[in-house]
């Protein structure tokens, strides 16, 4: 195609958009509504998975050890939970450590008052992070088999939230498939909507198409303005769209974290999504703008 042929499609691409105000003002107006509640989801559904990624993250063992451990035997045992491959990291609790710990926690209690490091009651400790949270349980009973053939029994308890934490992943992956389901079935009725929306305007200016027809102007000649077009709609309701979606949410999350400073409860930043959902937006506007002309403009092109 010649450069001269595009600008002259690209030209009335633009001009149909104008001299159709109201049925481009429809079609923008759908495709706004429809991907607004898109991406309101997409967004939902990210800091929904951001939420499910940090508490798991949180997920932990604890390893309670013998109240006459020598240090030699302590460190024996760390060297041994360090080569267990589901381990991340092996972190020393030592009893004075514990003692401070539990003492800021009842701090309004005074049940600790007596207490001091010599006569602690705490055991030193380990706090044992896993690559995944998912694999907490199996380390763990792989750090309890570490007793076993030692006759001093090192390892007192070991403690991750058994059967708390296997409901907790079976929550977490529950909310993480709904998600992802809600978003495709959003998507999917975004596409027929907006298709049908621009197949509306396609069809109100079927007289137009056939009357071009007539006069002999080929398929590709018709076609291109209406590609054009589609592509242009749905590239102008996709950026409106995103720039609202997206200012909205920014102030969403400084009100949030700011004014009701829910810091407990961190929403993805706007830096973290801003480029994501403006892609996906912006490209499957503008990618069911063009999909929504293409199809529709077929069927008056056999005349």
């Amino acid at each position: 195609m010649k450069f001269r042929t595009l600008l002259r499609h690209l030209r009335e691409g633009c001009k149909n958009i104008i001299r159709n105000g109201w049925m481009s003002f429809a079609s923008i107006s759908s495709i706004f509504i429809s991907l607004f509640l898109l991406g309101a989801f997409m967004l939902l559904a990210l800091n929904v998975n951001n939420f499910a990624s940090s508490v798991e993250s949180k997920v932990e063992i604890r390893v309670f050890l013998q109240l006459d451990i020598d240090k030699a035997k302590m460190d024996e045992v760390e060297n041994k939970i360090r080569l267990i491959p589901e381990v991340k990291k092996v972190t020393l609790v030592t009893k004075e450590e514990g003692l401070e710990e539990l003492r800021k926690n009842l701090s309004d209690e005074g049940l600790l008052d007596g207490y001091d490091d010599a006569s602690n009651p705490l055991p030193d400790s380990f706090t044992v992070e896993v690559f995944k949270p998912q694999s907490v349980s199996n380390a763990a009973t792989q750090i309890e088999a570490l007793n076993t053939g030692d006759e001093t029994a090192p390892i007192t308890s070991v403690k991750y939230g058994e059967g708390k934490i296997e409901t907790l992943f079976k929550i977490t992956n529950a909310v993480r498939t709904i998600g992802l389901v809600i978003v495709l079935a959003l998507t999917v009725t975004a596409m027929f909507l907006i298709s049908n929306t621009i197949k509306v305007t396609i069809v109100a200016r079927r007289r137009e198409i056939g009357i071009m027809k007539l006069v002999g102007a080929t398929n590709a000649f018709i076609r291109w303005p209406f590609f054009i077009e589609g592509a242009l709609i749905g590239m102008i309701a996709s950026i409106l769209t995103t720039v609202v979606l997206l200012v909205s949410y920014a102030q969403f999350v400084k009100v949030t974290q700011e004014g009701l400073g829910l810091m407990m409860l961190s929403l993805v930043s706007f830096q973290q999504v801003g480029l994501e959902i403006s892609g996906v937006l912006i490209g499957l506007g503008t990618l069911i703008g063009i999909w929504g002309s293409t199809i529709s403009i077929r069927k008056y092109l056999k005349v």
